[in-house]
């Protein structure tokens, strides 16, 4: 076996035998002395005037074929015997990405899981999401946010991550292809599932988890944590149910506001920490594929272009993330009296509109309080006043984004793919100072590294104010325990130490791993 890194045009990578030519040519043989060509990582490269694939190859010959022949069938976390009854338990609270791997690896090191979700199973949730989206009634523990699979169940999917050394991301790759991803999403520099996919693989998820020994409880609200003697030995639910266990995994995502008020109310050490609020700015995919493919270059070969952006501004990070090719914009708040917008897309990426969030880092410094709930209190502050400026509803304070830059309102809107109603409303005025300036100059500067980004083609809608947790948990960076109780492992972005689907895991991971020892 040869490994091997080549570009490919898109014609040579996705044409019958063409990619197989490219890789003869290049190692100075004949297509018929390849056995095989494998790849094994890709990415698109849009920064030359010919769009290629970046491709790492594994090249076989007819000597290696049994090699080939050998190779063991992919296989995921978990373990091939269910546990016992009377196995170690641990707590789980919470059946996002950051939980269900936590449950994984608990299964793998003898421990039984007991997942606490406050929400409802995914097959139950889209109908509170559809609900949500066509009456504007939003159930305040199944939303687009709370319920099985977590945020990243209904946000697109994405599995990028730079986190790469904080544990084996191939090893949760694998297992969300064991139960139904594309095994592609293994080859992909930026890998996604879709979030039309993504249910059936959360619900096959817990169909293992079950089989092997561990025990879900749907629509369970944690209220209370048992404390003795310095240690969390257990929950209280909101029915007043007393469950013990001899850990907690805490992995209740980055909108459980309710988790950070009990902190703070019992006098357990909480932390702000940075952030990110910004808006949702949506333009025509084709728009994005002119610009990203370089006009005549484009190939219908070629998936729906993306982008990565990022600037500084008035001592003020400005960058783009979650960007959503082929997506549509969804209402995302998880309570009345808020308005917050998210990305999603299918697997398809075949709406005609590309979306991304553009936020705006704002960091404990910038509201002046030393309060840890300092920042959550600015974020609720803006959700509300866009919630009001919409005229009380879950509509989408909307502007253009080139009236944004000049300062003026806008009439009429375009057509959008939000997944709601849309009302025309001046963000300059209705966002925080500390964003509007850094937030137009940042947007400016997108548009000198990719020219035709301001346009009046495109509009912001607000507001993006999910990017992550603004308040931390904190733990011990040794054995993961809260500082003042022994037992509970704060975990995932509901915590402050993860961004995304694959990082949420690997520190569901490392949570479960410090637990078993």
């Amino acid at each position: 076996m040869k490994h091997l890194q080549i570009d490919l045009s898109p014609e040579q990578y996705h044409r019958s035998g063409e990619r197989e030519c490219a890789v003869a040519h290049l190692l100075g043989v004949q297509v018929a002395d390849l056995l095989r060509v494998v790849v094994t990582r890709r990415s698109i490269d849009c920064r030359r005037r010919s769009v290629v694939y970046h491709t790492d190859l594994d090249v076989y010959f007819p000597a290696d074929a049994p090699l080939l022949a050998s190779q063991e069938p992919l296989r995921g976390m978990g373990i091939s015997d269910p546990l016992p009854h009377s196995a170690p338990q641990a707590i789980v609270v919470g059946a996002g990405p950051a939980g269900l791997f936590a449950a994984f690896r608990l299964l793998e090191c003898g421990i039984r899981p007991i997942i606490i979700e406050r929400g409802k199973p995914v097959e139950e949730r889209k109908y509170d999401v559809a609900r949500l989206a066509r009456e504007r009634v939003v159930n305040p523990d199944s939303n687009w946010c709370f319920g099985e699979g977590g945020a990243g169940t209904y946000s697109d999917g994405k599995l990028y991550t730079r986190s790469t050394k904080r544990g084996d991301v191939q090893a949760v790759l694998r297992t969300f292809v064991a139960h139904g991803a594309d095994p592609d999403i293994l080859l992909d520099a930026h890998a996604h599932i879709g979030t039309d996919r993504l249910s059936s693989i959360i619900s096959r998820m817990r169909s293992s988890i079950c089989e092997q020994g561990g025990e879900y409880h749907f629509g369970t609200r944690l209220s209370d944590i048992i404390y003795r003697n310095g240690c969390a030995q257990g929950i209280i639910t909101a029915d007043g149910t007393h469950i013990e266990a001899r850990g907690i995994i805490l992995a209740t995502g980055h909108s459980a506001r309710d988790i950070y008020h009990l902190f703070h109310r019992r006098g357990w050490r909480l932390e702000a920490k940075p952030f990110a609020l910004g808006v949702r700015v949506e333009h025509p995919q084709e728009l994005i594929n002119r610009i990203q493919y370089h006009g005549a270059g484009y190939s219908p070969l070629l998936p729906p272009a993306a982008y990565s952006l990022t600037t500084q501004s008035l001592g003020h990070g400005v960058f783009s993330f979650c960007m959503c090719p082929g997506g549509v914009i969804v209402p995302a708040a998880t309570a009345d009296g808020q308005q917050v917008v998210n990305g999603m897309s299918n697997s398809q990426r075949n709406s005609p509109y590309a979306n991304s969030g553009i936020a705006v880092t704002i960091a404990p410094a910038d509201v002046s309080s030393e309060d840890p709930l300092a920042l959550l209190q600015f974020q609720q502050q803006v959700e509300h006043s866009m919630y009001e400026a919409a005229g009380g509803t879950i509509a989408a304070p909307t502007q253009r984004l080139t009236d944004f830059l000049q300062n003026k309102p806008t009439t009429p809107l375009s057509p959008s793919g939000y997944l709601g109603q849309t009302v025309s409303c001046p963000l300059h005025e209705l966002l925080p100072p500390m964003v509007v300036q850094p937030l137009q100059q940042g947007l400016r500067d997108f548009d000198r590294k990719m020219k035709g980004f301001v346009t009046d083609q495109a509009q912001l809608l607000a507001v993006e104010s999910r990017t992550s947790s603004p308040i931390r948990i904190p733990r011990d960076p040794t054995s993961l325990q809260h500082p003042q109780l022994r037992g509970l492992y704060p975990c995932g972005e509901g915590a402050g130490y993860a961004g995304g689907i694959v990082s949420s895991a690997l520190d569901g991971i490392r949570c479960a791993d410090a637990l078993a020892q």
